[in-house]
């Protein structure tokens, strides 16, 4: 039996499925300092030495970690993520919405690309329901405390983690099967068949991305004013409230999308059914 075609639903996480920087639940208050203090220190490291901005964050983290006594250790970050608080909806929309896929006949896959933190995120409620988490993370020395950032995911390089989506290629250390050649029809997940949803500007080469190849991209929102302008200047397709419950725009855009791919999918199969019987015959 023919597996079922796949779809992937690409999300980024902070202010995206919880409400704020999943730093500020847990990690900078353990700190004793405020949102407003810890990123300043980050965001003023960064302008002042030239850095990437997600790895200005990340030192900013182990130092002032170290400074006060309490390095990172992995444990504790993973501890951290069940303080996570998520928007409206989000801890049961993934397996309702795996499970309408499955009703339509293909398999719903959930991904994460985020510049957060992928040990906080395995620490939530809702870490078991991604196919793969592409996020930053820590090397850790031999008494477990962070040392250097082992991965760093950007606002531009977030595009080679729907690349290894599409590929099949989930290992972030396998770049040379990332870079092989590979026939359009051969790659696991279309980008026809990708949905991303993002909160705002970090987002925005991920969502021209899925306009330029034929996806589709959502942003979810606080204040409508901060999306509009991603929507006027058809940056993205749609914009909703960050509320995932059942009946939400979201969800009943989302559902709509799905039933469009899964129809497409169909018809994709017939066409090549046919073409091959033309084949045999001949």
């Amino acid at each position: 039996m023919k597996n079922p075609p796949i779809i992937a639903l690409m999300y980024d996480f902070d202010r995206t499925l919880c409400t704020r920087d999943m730093q500020e639940y847990g990690f900078i208050p353990s700190l004793g300092l405020s949102e407003a203090q810890f990123w300043e220190e980050a965001n003023s490291l960064g302008q002042r030495e030239h850095m990437d901005s997600i790895l200005a964050y990340m030192y900013a983290m182990v130092k002032l970690a170290g400074d006060k006594g309490v390095p990172i250790c992995r444990e504790s970050l993973i501890s951290g993520g069940k303080s996570v608080e998520f928007f409206k909806g989000v801890e049961g929309w993934f397996d309702r919405i795996s499970e309408f896929g499955c009703q339509n006949g293909v398999c719903i896959e959930h991904y994460v690309i985020s510049s957060g933190l992928r040990e906080i995120i395995e620490g939530t409620s809702v870490s078991r329901c991604f196919k793969s988490i592409f996020a930053c993370e820590f090397l850790y020395d031999e008494n477990g405390n962070a040392v250097w950032p082992k991965t760093d995911v950007n606002y531009t390089n977030k595009t080679q983690f729907v690349y290894r989506i599409n590929k099949g290629v989930l290992d972030v250390a396998n770049d040379v099967d990332l870079n092989r050649s590979m026939p359009d029809d051969s790659k696991r997940v279309p980008f026809t068949n990708m949905i991303y949803i993002g909160d705002g500007l970090s987002d925005v080469p991920c969502m021209k991305m899925m306009k330029a190849y034929g996806g589709y991209s959502i942003a979810v929102y606080r204040d409508r004013k901060k999306v509009e302008e991603l929507l006027a200047r058809d940056r993205v397709d749609f914009i909703y409230p960050a509320d995932y419950s059942e009946g939400s725009g979201l969800d009943v855009t989302v559902r709509n999308i799905i039933r469009k791919m899964a129809v497409c999918d169909i018809l994709t199969e017939e066409n090549h059914r046919l073409k091959a019987e033309i084949i045999v015959e001949n």
